[in-house]
């Protein structure tokens, strides 16, 4: 991993300033062009051509770079957009159907109440853990994916911050339970030894035994899908920060280990770190935007310093990659997204190759952070 001097460091802030510009001229192009649309992924580069959706779960990530532009920039026009854009999200606060709650509320009711206080917005995001803690099994203790009761997601670790989020704001120790478990059975049964994960792990519903890991989107059962890899390494991050359990900032520390060691120089990533050298081989700048903002919560967090410079480091690394002319969509009239290269599902060959909503937003949110970071000194 390379280290940026202090004149790197500066001219990385200019090129953040202009990508964060750059996004805002973006998502404002998809308003008009596709009114009260929310994103998934590009097909040849150009939103609204989706062809299948696997599951509804990116509704939330549209908006919430709305609400990040009004908070840096304090445009009321963006703060308008935000909230046309996440009130009609409203009703799947009671979505029992998905395994992605946090993902749609956190980022945008979540966003909204932070900066407003108004209790109404607050009940939506409690409601929004109370229903996503409705997925727990009790054998084998875990919230299940949308796949199945048996089924275990490692991206749920980016979910669970919601109850966690409940818990906390109306005192329920039963959430903050529910929330708990679910991490440590994730931590035991699909987050190995040396860092990696797996993308899903399988349970016996009569015992709760966990069988086996598998996989939907790795490249095989026994790989690690980085995507995933970097949903662990954020969500346990945020987890630690919402339950004060040490072993969940471990198992972030482990994470990201193993993602700054199974990638170059840049630390792109490719999709799963264990497909062979080959046309299979491509990049997902959505893993990589995810581990530039996961990252910096996990450098806030960790109490020694070396390491938390070196995670912050990382991060920016990885936005001094994604700023370049290979991923940033400025360089590359006609793209209607932020960042190219990015993955949906490899093996179901949705989204390969193209601009994807969780990229672009959580690319977005890893600049946020460092120039709101910046600002604040």
């Amino acid at each position: 991993m390379r280290t940026l001097s202090p004149v790197s460091r500066d001219a990385l802030l200019l090129k953040l300033r202009d990508a964060f510009n750059f996004a805002q001229q973006q998502v404002r192009a998809v308003v008009d062009a596709h009114p009260d649309y929310y994103p998934m992924y590009t097909v040849q580069g150009k939103w609204a051509q989706e062809k299948d959706l696997w599951t509804h779960w990116c509704e939330g990530f549209f908006p919430s770079q709305m609400w990040m532009f009004h908070d840096l920039t304090k445009d009321p026009k963006w703060r308008g957009l935000a909230e046309r854009y996440t009130v009609k999200l409203e009703p799947r606060k009671d979505d029992r159907n998905v395994h992605d709650l946090g993902f749609i509320f956190l980022n945008t009711y979540g966003r909204w109440y932070r900066l407003t206080r108004d209790r109404r917005l607050r009940d939506v995001v409690v409601q929004a853990g109370r229903t996503l803690a409705l997925r727990f099994k009790e054998k084998g203790a875990y919230l299940c994916s949308f796949i199945g009761p048996d089924s275990l997601f490692i991206d749920i670790m980016m979910n669970v911050p919601v109850i966690f989020w409940a818990a906390i704001e109306t005192g329920d120790d039963r959430l903050m339970s529910v929330a708990s478990r679910h991490c440590l059975t994730s931590r035991r049964y699909i987050v190995r030894g040396d860092g990696s994960t797996a993308h899903e792990g399988i349970f016996d519903l009569n015992t709760g035994e966990f069988l086996r890991q598998s996989t939907h989107q790795g490249y095989r059962s026994d790989s690690c899908w980085v995507r995933g890899l970097t949903w662990a390494l954020y969500g346990f991050a945020t987890s630690y920060r919402l339950s004060g359990d040490a072993r969940f900032l471990e198992t972030s520390q482990a994470c990201a280990d193993c993602y700054i060691s199974h990638c170059g120089e840049g630390l792109a990533p490719p999709w799963d770190f264990d497909v062979p050298e080959g046309p299979e081989r491509i990049w997902d700048s959505s893993a990589g935007a995810i581990a530039a903002s996961g990252l910096q919560e996990l450098a806030d967090l960790v109490p020694c310093p070396e390491k938390s410079r070196r995670y912050r480091n990382a991060a920016l690394t990885i936005l001094d990659s994604l700023t370049s002319e290979s991923f940033l969509a400025r360089y590359h009239p006609g793209q209607e997204g932020l960042l190219l290269h990015g993955v949906y599902h490899k093996n179901k060959g949705l989204g390969v190759d193209e601009s994807v909503a969780w990229g672009d937003h959580f690319f977005v949110e890893a600049i946020y952070r460092v120039l709101k970071m910046n600002d604040e000194r």
